[in-house]
């Protein structure tokens, strides 16, 4: 809750010095749109997407936290077939299919009480979570400003786990107060400004393709900077995944 909620608090900063996202522009998209609602329920979304996924690494591990918080386009798949009523093709439902063979393979064990299950639950509940993220921003979000929508759903996850992360604060070192403003400026604010800059010069579909190497990258630096080397089950079952995940790309670009 501390890591989400200091995450949360420093991504407002970014935001606000940057994009100014709590504009009356924005504030007026939303009154006019009639899109409160569905703001405040992505905001939760972010929240429980983010303090599973920390939730995740911290029982499980980097590769099976990252890969089960890659299965999120199944999820966005199941929500729009089953919620929304939207036509999946078969190459879709393959894709789905291929998904969930890799989950198998990177499941450790289906013990409940093995710590790397128990990891990987986690981390499709973030998959899930960031599912519905997704959902509520391309249907009812979309045609508001990107920065401010980012803004104020970072302001709604710093308001929810406050009760929660407050009384916490006191026994947060000096060093830890260091990495949660290393995580909130860079891998969120900073991160989140180069996401959109790259969209003015490519389709969102072609930034999401490098969004999907998120696993490659966390268990490759896991591997190199704490010795967290992958099994191979883990490994197969995670190139599944993103293959998956690269073909549904290729094949939205394609047409």
């Amino acid at each position: 809750s501390v890591i989400t909620w200091g995450r949360a608090a420093c991504a407002i900063v970014v935001l606000t010095v940057v994009s100014r996202f709590a504009s009356n522009s924005g504030l007026r998209g939303l009154l006019l749109h009639g899109r409160w609602w569905a703001l405040l329920a992505s905001g939760t979304m972010l929240a429980i997407h983010w303090a599973t996924f920390f939730i995740s690494v911290k029982v499980g591990g980097i590769a099976v936290a990252t890969l089960g918080f890659a299965s999120f386009p199944a999820f966005i798949t199941l929500i729009e077939w089953g919620v929304l009523r939207e036509r999946v093709t078969r190459a879709e439902w393959i894709r789905l299919i291929c998904v969930t063979a890799g989950l198998i393979l990177v499941t450790p064990s289906f013990d409940f009480s093995d710590a790397g299950t128990e990891g990987l639950l986690w981390g499709l509940f973030s998959g899930a979570g960031f599912g519905v993220l997704a959902v509520l921003n391309r249907r009812y979000l979309s045609s508001i400003d990107a920065f401010y929508v980012a803004g104020l759903q970072n302001l709604i996850v710093f308001l929810l786990l406050s009760p929660w992360a407050l009384p916490l604060l006191p026994a947060v070192s000096l060093a830890s107060w260091g990495w949660i403003l290393v995580l909130g400026v860079a891998c969120t604010g900073l991160a989140h400004l180069l996401f959109v800059a790259s969209l003015r010069v490519l389709h969102a579909r072609t930034a999401g393709l490098v969004v999907a190497l998120e696993p490659v990258y966390a268990i490759l630096f896991a591997w190199i900077l704490f010795a967290q080397v992958p099994s191979l089950r883990t490994l197969a079952g995670g190139l599944i995944m993103i293959a998956a995940i690269f073909s549904a790309s290729l094949a939205v670009r394609k047409a």
